[in-house]
């Protein structure tokens, strides 16, 4: 099967290296596009999959096409695409807020996937949401689900309302994990310790609670209540968080994130 990533930016990239590695796909079935001649010339570097600069060489020949731009270059880019595009192509949408419809009717295509996929995928630790048009059979969605699960999981969603939530949970959500980790961070360099020592605190603090969650069904409330006895420093830092609403503030966030991914759609 031969597979076009279109745009190779770090999202684009990162499917790319992940599913050159794939036992799907050759390494001569894999082909990148871009417009950049420096990523280009950055790309040509590389032995991991052919490179092009027109999509007149790579697209007609495609059976499935991932499309890694930023949303606000989709008309431009569907206009370019549209004259090369043929009924039994497969379309797996990288972008944030664009809509199979909208990607149907700037393509005249039938199948496409709508994905959301976020930024530990670059490490083999992303989670990718996705649905499908009614045109997608259940083979055709197997082989993209294979190819998403490249670069971590992947969970398949009834429909597109659903994408847009996990875009607040999964996809803008390592942001919420680094401004954790900042703010603890800089509470480490003001008692003290050094950049270092406070790298280390953090981020092995962060790696071992994610590590024993995943080994475990237990909830996080009851690995908090293992952690904090009553009276002790941890309860009082639990309390002080819940004082200040913090949980509140969270669920706040990922819903302005998820409200905005709908705001996109719309937009567009």
């Amino acid at each position: 099967m031969k597979t076009l990533v279109i745009g190779a930016g770090n999202m684009g990239l990162t499917y790319a290296e992940g599913m050159a590695k794939s036992p799907m796909l050759g390494r001569r079935n894999l082909m990148v596009f871009d417009k950049s001649a420096d990523v280009i010339a950055r790309l040509r570097e590389m032995d991991h999959f052919d490179v092009y600069e027109k999509l007149e060489d790579c697209l007609p020949q495609a059976d499935m096409v991932f499309i890694a731009v930023k949303p606000y270059h989709c008309e431009e880019l569907f206009e370019e695409m549209k004259p090369m595009v043929n009924k039994d192509q497969i379309f797996v949408s990288l972008m944030a807020g664009v809509t199979i419809a909208k990607i149907q009717a700037g393509l005249n295509a039938r199948k496409v996937v709508r994905s959301m996929p976020n930024l530990p995928a670059q490490v083999g630790k992303g989670v990718t949401s996705y649905t499908e048009s009614q045109e997608v059979s259940k083979v055709e969605l197997l082989m993209v689900r294979n190819l998403l699960d490249t670069t971590g999981e992947s969970i398949h969603v009834e429909n597109e309302n659903f994408i847009d939530a996990s875009t607040g949970i999964s996809g803008s959500g390592p942001a919420y994990v680094f401004y954790f980790m900042n703010s603890m961070l800089e509470a480490a360099l003001k008692m003290g310790f050094s950049k270092n020592d406070s790298r280390v605190l953090v981020s092995q603090t962060f790696e071992g609670a994610v590590e024993l969650f995943n080994r475990n069904d237990l909830s996080p409330d009851t690995w908090m209540d293992r952690v904090a006895s009553k009276g002790g420093t941890t309860r009082a830092a639990l309390d002080s968080m819940d004082d200040n609403n913090v949980k509140e503030l969270i669920k706040e966030a990922a819903y302005a994130a998820f409200d905005r991914a709908v705001e996109l759609g719309e937009d567009k």
